[in-house]
């Protein structure tokens, strides 16, 4: 990935991770629809994972529903188990879930996380160390519905405490509780974040 040019606070497209389940709390998939919309209401193009099933399903036609863009970026080998997503308004189809996850950050200028399971985590947790690296400058958001993420919020905090992970770093995961928390925090110039580099304990 490139270090990106375009600073955060335009209304670009928004890359949503999120699970191909939708889980046992209804307020999953509600959040999942409420972002969907809000992202076409807005005029900001939705990049996901592109599958039909579980809360991807549901963010993707929501913001089709809403008269919004979607752009769908799934592995090759996810298609041929029928997962695809084919009414959305571009699908993508790499030959791997590196180049799938190489590409939705090539596209983004934001990232949400919805609730997910061990890709949701491996995704936002990607990108997170890329703005850490200086590769990333887009705000990374996680959705904590119904306190979701509330322990993985605690869990940074613990490895801040326990001198693993910087303040500076640490403060790039951005936490909402409300889909209208995610579109502010989508609008709001965030600054740089000093690479990990800077100030190096040696």
């Amino acid at each position: 990935m490139q270090a990106v040019e375009e600073g955060a606070g335009s209304a670009g497209p928004v890359a949503v991770y999120c699970g191909s389940s939708a889980g046992v709390d209804p307020k999953f998939a509600a959040a999942a629809a409420e972002l969907g919309s809000a992202l076409a209401g807005a005029g900001r193009t939705l990049v996901y994972g592109g599958g039909d099933v579980g809360l991807m399903g549901i963010v993707a036609d929501a913001a089709m529903d809403a008269g919004g863009t979607v752009i769908g970026v799934i592995p090759e080998h996810l298609v041929r188990h029928e997962l695809a997503h084919h009414r959305v308004t571009s699908l993508e189809v790499t030959d791997s879930m590196h180049e799938r996850k190489a590409r939705m950050a090539d596209l983004a200028t934001g990232f949400v996380a919805l609730p997910g399971g061990f890709g949701t985590f491996e995704e936002v947790l990607e990108i997170l160390t890329w703005t850490q690296l200086g590769l990333n400058r887009h705000p990374v958001i996680l959705l904590d519905v119904a306190g979701f993420y509330r322990r993985l919020f605690d869990f940074f905090d613990h490895a801040v405490e326990s001198g693993l992970l910087k303040e500076r770093h640490r403060a790039a995961a951005l936490r909402a509780s409300t889909v209208a928390e995610v579109m502010e925090l989508l609008d709001r110039d965030h600054g740089e974040v000093a690479p990990k580099w800077v100030d190096i304990d040696r």
